[in-house]
């Protein structure tokens, strides 16, 4: 069961079964725990190539025992994602913890990921179970409607999930609006029925002022 301790640290109390997380991430447990070092990012022979063409890897560890786990990393605050039988798409550096049930692979985003310096490839959780999500400041959760598509700096993007469809535009971004921008500037435009996770900071990106 995954729980939060305030909003930067994440307890999930094991009773004989596993969490997967990130390297270096325990800061604390109690009872009786054996770890396990894993690679993220997908799973299997394709998984391995993926990662080496696209360098969408994570290095995560596998905790199995009797008794309670405690993650945090840098101080982020932490988002419990629940999933029935759903996908996850999720940048590989806020990805926190996740059921050891859950499937993890990676997935083709398009040229967002290429113009913004995040990979061309996305990491995916799918199944049922609950995934644990960081951000760096208080994440805000924005929902996309047929009607309504939402624009989003590729810097502030954390996740999605839901029936979206995600595209790459050029030539403007927020500060760019302001006159605080310079260079070539991108946005992420997301289309359908879902849920999108943004952060109220901007991770450092490359191939333009985003």
């Amino acid at each position: 069961m995954f729980r939060l301790q305030g909003s930067k640290t994440l307890a999930v109390d094991l009773a004989g079964d596993s969490v997967k997380a990130k390297n270096g991430s325990m800061v604390a447990y109690d009872g009786r725990m054996t770890f396990k070092k894993m690679t993220g990012g997908g799973e299997g022979l394709r998984g391995m190539v993926t990662r080496r063409l696209t360098g969408e890897q994570m290095t995560v560890m596998e905790v199995s025992g009797q008794g309670t786990c405690y993650f945090a990393d840098r101080a982020g605050e932490i988002n419990l994602v629940s999933l029935q039988g759903d996908k996850l798409y999720v940048e590989a550096s806020n990805l926190l913890a996740t059921d050891a049930g859950l499937r993890t692979g990676t997935t083709f985003t398009g040229v967002r990921g290429g113009a913004s310096g995040n990979g061309l490839f996305t990491t995916t959780v799918e199944g049922t179970g609950q995934a644990a999500i960081m951000s760096d400041g208080a994440a805000v959760l924005l929902r996309v409607s047929p009607q309504y598509p939402l624009m989003v700096d590729p810097g502030a993007y954390i996740a999605h999930q839901g029936r979206l469809q995600q595209s790459f535009q050029s030539g403007v971004n927020f500060r760019t609006l302001m006159g605080e921008g310079s260079g070539e500037a991108f946005q992420i435009r997301f289309e359908g029925d879902g849920l999108v996770y943004v952060q109220p900071s901007e991770r450092n990106t490359v191939g333009g002022d985003v």
